[in-house]
């Protein structure tokens, strides 16, 4: 990206997660729950980035080619992190209980893929 501007106006990532922070806050006041889905399932149509409304993400986080990016209802992302394309902290269960992964405070989480012609 070459500047802010361009930054805020082409970063899919970007205008993910800021619609996650406005369905989050939905998501936690009584009665707007199903807002906060449709919320979100919108953004994921225009982004290809996936967040749940309940999941918990930490300041200036970012998400960097974001295409099949998936975070879950349980999940808590801290301060600091970025993710690549790619990356899904999915769930470990059907029951209702904390069931994502928890990703701490200056994180960068991506896979590894490398593309030879050889």
């Amino acid at each position: 990206m070459t500047s802010r501007l361009e930054m805020g106006l082409a970063s899919p990532g970007l205008h993910a997660i800021w619609v996650h922070r406005l369905s989050h806050r939905l998501w936690r006041r009584p009665g707007t729950r199903l807002l906060a889905r449709l919320l979100s399932e919108a953004a994921r149509a225009a982004t290809g980035v996936e967040i749940h409304p309940g999941a918990k993400i930490g300041r200036r986080f970012f998400i960097d080619h974001g295409m099949g990016v998936v975070i879950g209802e349980t999940a808590e992302v801290g301060d600091d992190v970025m993710f690549y394309h790619g990356v899904t902290l999915g769930g470990r269960s059907m029951q209702r209980i904390k069931r994502h992964p928890t990703v701490g405070n200056h994180v960068i989480v991506g896979l590894a893929r490398v593309c030879s012609d050889r």
